[in-house]
């Protein structure tokens, strides 16, 4: 659809850890990430109330250790390359960076004690674009695939898990991949096929 001569998966994956790492050499720590990090690009409610709204963004790209990093950008890599295969460049960028966004605007409504930080959000984001539009654009049932992205979102709720920007990044997701697949033109679309080969993350 447009992103394989940039490879834009391969892009946000070593943008994430390279900012992982200059995270780990000004914090002096590889495994966890500063408080200080934390609190100068990662999402603080207390500071984005107060006007630094710029975190909304930064905090996408903040992770908390390294098994946080290496579970998002694994699954990153799943979902994006998928995505890479349905989207143009543009759509691309806009599910991840405006759904990343979106769950990051819902979790203000945790209150100002909270802190969050990862790409979950923007990668639930490219997960449910994918789901809907591999249904819909052959124009089958949306129920099952509404199933499955509820399913796998439900299994990744637990302690410590912004869930607010999880389910905002769905959302938003499921909305975009669907218009998308009712807008483009028949050509455009994917050949009927297994609407779940997305690849399950467990």
């Amino acid at each position: 659809m447009g992103c394989e001569k940039y490879k834009p998966t391969y892009i946000l994956i070593a943008l994430n850890v390279a900012i992982y790492v200059a995270g780990a050499v000004i914090g002096g720590n590889a495994f966890t990430t500063s408080e200080g990090v934390v609190a100068q690009w990662g999402q603080v409610n207390q500071f984005v109330f107060q006007g630094a709204y710029y975190q909304l963004i930064t905090a996408m790209f903040i992770h908390a250790s390294i098994v946080h990093l290496v579970g998002n950008m694994l699954f990153l890599l799943i979902f994006g390359l998928r995505g890479e295969e349905m989207f143009s460049l543009p759509e691309y960028l806009g599910i991840y960076l405006v759904g990343g966004l979106v769950g990051n605007v819902l979790s203000l409504a945790f209150g100002p004690l909270f802190v969050s930080v990862g790409a979950s959000g923007a990668i639930f984001a490219l997960f449910g674009a994918c789901v809907i539009y591999s249904r819909r654009s052959v124009r089958q049932s949306i129920l099952g695939a509404l199933v499955y992205a509820f399913f796998l979102f439900f299994i990744n709720t637990g302690e410590g898990v912004n869930i607010l920007a999880h389910l905002g990044g769905l959302g938003f997701g499921l909305i975009v991949g669907y218009i998308i697949a009712t807008r483009r033109k028949p050509d455009h679309q994917e050949k009927p096929r297994n609407p779940y080969s997305v690849a399950m993350p467990f």
